[in-house]
């Protein structure tokens, strides 16, 4: 069916109106700015609008204890959300170089995406860490960062376990708080048992005494400077029907470590769901010197640190991954040499012209090596 002239839409060589004032103004400003885009400069005026950039900014930060931090971040339009658990990574300048750190979404649903877009990360200062100390003590209201999409499987199933058992450590306590604020209402039978140096170190501890209180969850708190680290043999006094329990951890290496054994030897290893925020490492190596082919470049790098931290200290600038053990957006090409897992303490070698991909957030130099980057 032909259409009629007095349906006919104006062709675009006729434009008319507002619209096409706007459109021919944008095309010559488009025109002036080249090789930029007017976008480019909108950016500048508002950073968090890119979708070819996830940027936030930093709408609060709250002290948790003397050591750690909350900080609320409202992320750019394109944030697609997170599941409770889940971590994201943030990207942040430390004297001249952009370094990358995951750390878990502790936001519920009251400053969660679905309300005012807002997430939050809790930071603690890691003596030595460049970014969580920057993000503790250096971090402004206002400031934008740079950040991924959420990621990670610490996550409770479609189905709540009708009892479950939190054990974390120290900082530990991020991803958990995380999933508490979220489900809190849904979960029936909740025992917390949760470790920190002192009552004062105890990150959210006025929240999660006020859940204990009103009878939300059963909190044990265990201070490692009187009470000493804890010993898997004591969850029998401690939690007596843990075998029953689903259980998710989360904390030092040690402790998951000592956590999974206890577990595999009850033959309940697939009750226990664990989240590490760095791998366990290996005895260091004795280090090496690593080549960066595409930059023609040398630095050095010790037997206990991984390739990417040495090169970003170093001011290369490296694709990265998570430093968790999940995300492998770090792989490079080992093209000649020797590289060393620092979980395990295997040795990848590649003979000259070879391609074989390596982890730099878990690999360090053994020797001289070349790496494609």
């Amino acid at each position: 069916m032909t259409a009629s002239a007095h349906t006919r839409t104006p062709s675009r060589e006729a434009p008319s109106g507002r619209g096409t004032w706007r459109t021919h103004a944008f095309r010559l400003v488009k025109a002036a700015t080249t090789p930029l885009l007017p976008e480019d400069y909108v950016d500048l005026f508002d950073p968090l609008r890119t979708t070819s950039q996830l940027r936030g900014r930093v709408v609060s930060i709250s002290h948790e204890t003397a050591d750690a931090v909350t900080v609320t971040i409202r992320p750019g339009r394109s944030w697609r959300g997170h599941r409770p658990g889940q971590y994201t990574r943030i990207g942040v300048d430390v004297d001249g170089v952009r370094l990358w750190r995951a750390y878990s979404i502790t936001s519920g649903p009251t400053s969660g995406h679905d309300t005012d877009g807002c997430i939050a990360i809790t930071v603690k200062a890691i003596s030595g860490g460049a970014v969580s100390t920057h993000l503790v003590e250096s971090l402004r209201t206002g400031q934008v960062v740079q950040l991924e999409q959420a990621d990670g499987e610490f996550v409770l199933p479609e189905a709540l376990p009708s009892k479950m058992l939190l054990l974390t450590g120290g900082s530990g306590i991020t991803p958990v708080m995380g999933i508490l604020r979220h489900t809190i209402n849904r979960l029936d039978d909740v025992v917390l048992l949760h470790s920190a140096p002192r009552p004062e170190d105890v990150i959210f501890a006025a929240e999660l005494r006020t859940l204990a209180a009103n009878g939300r969850i059963s909190l044990q708190e265990r201070h490692t400077d009187v009470h000493g680290m804890l010993d898997t043999a004591e969850l029998d006094e401690l939690v007596p029907d843990w075998r029953e329990r689903e259980t998710f951890a989360c904390g030092p290496a040690g402790m998951l470590e000592a956590l999974e054994t206890h577990w595999e030897t009850a033959d309940l290893a697939d009750l226990l769901h664990t989240e590490r925020f760095r791998p366990a490492l290996a005895e260091p190596g004795n280090g090496g010197t690593v080549h960066f082919t595409g930059l023609d470049r040398d630095v050095e790098c010790d037997g206990a640190q991984p390739i990417l931290d040495a090169g970003e200290e170093a001011g290369v600038l490296m694709p990265s991954g998570c430093r968790m053990g999940i995300c492998f957006g770090c792989v490079l090409p080992l093209r000649e040499g020797s590289v060393r897992d620092l979980r395990t303490g295997e040795t990848t070698t590649a003979s000259p012209g070879d391609g074989v991909l390596v982890q730099t957030c878990i690999s360090a130099a053994a020797g001289r090596c070349d790496i494609d980057l």
